[in-house]
């Protein structure tokens, strides 16, 4: 159950939408289901001889009984309250218990209060009523709503377990502002599929992203085609910002602003200046003082981002909660980098999954003195990259890097269930199936040609193969030699014996790496690990034809296989290795 608070101006007007037709003709049998008073209050919606202007004269009553120096310039309280998608309908008595219950836990109108604000319950749909007081008592004082919006929510927690509907997750105070009904009206007027706030704090997020100092922020914003106005001390520097979308303007004709707090708890100027003042690794921050320096290409930047994301996974399994919650934050980054720049066939999932994300990057535990410097030098690195076709050795890095987002996005979602936060776990959890649909988009032509690679080995190294997999998931081996990926795992461990790696060894050291049981496929997990592991390309070539003896001194040595783009360099900040977890 969701209730959506707030005010206005024009009760008439609110009265007309509640009893009207609707936008889409989606109103049905408009009616009174409560009210402060309901010999009071005349319902249009069931008496021929009611008006609206009686009703909002009523409402309106203790207002324009007040001189009008004292009356509130919107005196409109609204209150929309919805039951969740598959909840029962509940009937015109249980929405009046509610209506009561909701005016009463926000101090619109307490039980026993007869001096209390005049109120009504409109219902015209089965999942929903609005609920519409006015801002002035009978005594003429104002009522005492102190966050209200916060008492609603735990009010209807309430109502929920006694009514037996969905228990939503409870809010912390962390999430960022939600659209108000006159914002999302104004977007659908507007043909828009999102609001203006929702569009902005997106593009504030991607230019937050891996950005090294506040100048190249504030460029960041310029170049997404924002409007950008700075508050500026008297010594000219710079206090905070607002952001606003080209065309859209109030009725006056001006701007309609958002300051960076109104967007998001953490998009504040002082909470983005915390993250950039984490600054960037060393070199680095080197590269980006020199104009010339070659950016990295998209397949390298995410190879390069792959350790980066498997140590933050790690450090999420760890107790360390302040740095947790700095990788949460980075993790954030690295989707937004990744979601900007990635290739058309992924971009709307995983645009998706950062979304989701974004949630669960908030809490309330600081991470002021927590190090995130590498995993935003990795989202530095992808947007620097550029974007991304989604082919060849571009594609299987992709691929590559999605692969352990997805088991990182889990583990965010387990660290904040232990910590009973659940809206994030909720919001981590949406993002792993985002990421999972992007992934398995991504994985779909490598893949394809790593398995075709596998079945045309000959039998008798595949059975080797198999035996490997044996001896080193014993209890697992069945399975995994039935999936789909299992022809692909064979073809890596030729291409990387053909490298001269010890297969044995290589996968050895690929399943201590992380625990797999959070893998929707295992042996598509192994398979990226051992390319990375392996130094392999992230693509395979077709197959070739090879002896069946591990090594052959009779033989001409095999072909040097190709390499990938470029040798990522060892990251410092990569994971032990560990073992397995059952």
């Amino acid at each position: 159950m969701v209730p959506d608070i707030s005010t206005g101006s024009r009760t008439y007007g609110l009265l007309n939408y509640l009893y009207g037709p609707g936008r889409r003709e989606e109103h049905t049998d408009p009616h009174l289901v409560a009210a402060w008073m309901p010999e009071l209050a005349p319902d249009p919606g069931r008496d021929p001889a009611a008006t609206l202007k009686q009703l909002t004269d009523r409402l309106d009553l203790p207002v324009l009984a007040l001189p009008k120096h004292r009356r509130p310039a919107r005196h409109v309280w609204h209150c929309p309250v919805r039951t969740a998608p598959g909840d029962r309908h509940l009937t015109d008595a249980e929405w009046a218990e509610v209506a009561r219950r909701i005016v009463h836990a926000t101090g619109i109108a307490e039980h026993g209060d007869d001096k209390a604000c005049r109120w009504i319950a409109v219902r015209h749909a089965d999942d929903h009523i609005h609920i519409v007081a006015t801002l002035k008592r009978e005594d003429g004082r104002s009522p005492r709503r102190h966050e209200d919006g916060i008492r609603a929510q735990a009010e209807c927690r309430k109502i929920e377990a006694e009514f037996g509907l969905q228990i939503l997750n409870e809010g912390d105070r962390t999430a960022a502002q939600r659209p108000t009904s006159a914002e999302r009206s104004k977007a659908e007027r507007a043909g828009r599929t999102e609001t203006p706030r929702e569009t902005l704090r997106e593009r504030v997020r991607q230019a937050v992203a891996g950005a090294a100092s506040e100048e190249e922020f504030f460029r960041r914003l310029a170049e997404a085609g924002l409007r950008i106005e700075k508050r500026l001390a008297p010594s000219g520097d710079t206090l905070g910002y607002k952001v606003a979308l080209p065309g859209d303007r109030n009725r006056h004709g001006e701007p309609i602003w958002f300051p960076g707090s109104k967007l998001a708890p953490d998009l504040s100027l002082p909470k983005i200046r915390q993250r950039l003042d984490a600054g960037l690794p060393d070199s680095d921050a080197s590269a980006t003082n020199r104009p010339g320096e070659p950016a990295p290409r998209p397949a390298r930047a995410r190879r390069e981002a792959v350790p980066v994301a498997e140590r933050a996974a790690s450090v999420l399994s760890g107790d360390g909660d302040a740095d947790s919650a700095a990788q949460l934050v980075g993790v954030g980054e690295l989707l937004d980098a990744v979601a900007q720049t990635s290739p058309a066939s992924t971009r709307k999932e995983l645009g998706e999954a950062a979304r989701a994300f974004e949630r669960a990057t908030r809490s309330h535990i600081r991470v002021e003195r927590a190090d995130s410097r590498a995993i935003r030098s990795a989202a530095r690195g992808i947007i620097r990259a550029g974007n991304a076709l989604g082919k060849g050795e571009d594609g299987g890095a992709t691929a590559m890097l999605l692969s352990t987002m997805v088991l990182v996005t889990i583990a965010a979602a387990r660290w904040h269930s232990a910590r009973g936060h659940a809206q994030q776990a909720a919001a981590a959890q949406q993002a792993a199936q985002h990421l999972r649909a992007a992934y398995r988009t991504a994985a779909t032509t490598p893949m394809t040609a790593m398995r075709d690679h596998g079945r045309h080995l000959p039998e008798p190294v595949r059975q080797r193969y198999a035996g490997t997999l044996e001896a080193t998931l014993p209890q697992h081996a069945d399975h995994l030699l039935r999936e789909p990926g299992w022809d692909a795992l064979a073809a890596t461990l030729d291409q990387a014996e053909r490298a001269g790696h010890d297969p044995d060894a290589l996968l050895q050291q690929a399943i201590a790496w992380r625990e797999l049981d959070t893998a929707d496929s295992v042996t598509d997990v192994l398979v990226w690990r051992l390319r990375r592991l392996g130094n392999l390309p992230a693509t395979t070539d077709s197959p070739r034809t090879r002896t069946t003896s591990r090594t052959s001194q009779h033989q001409p040595p095999a072909p040097k296989q190709q390499a990938p783009e470029t040798t990522p360099r060892m990251n410092p900040s990569a994971p032990r290795a560990r073992g397995a977890r059952r």
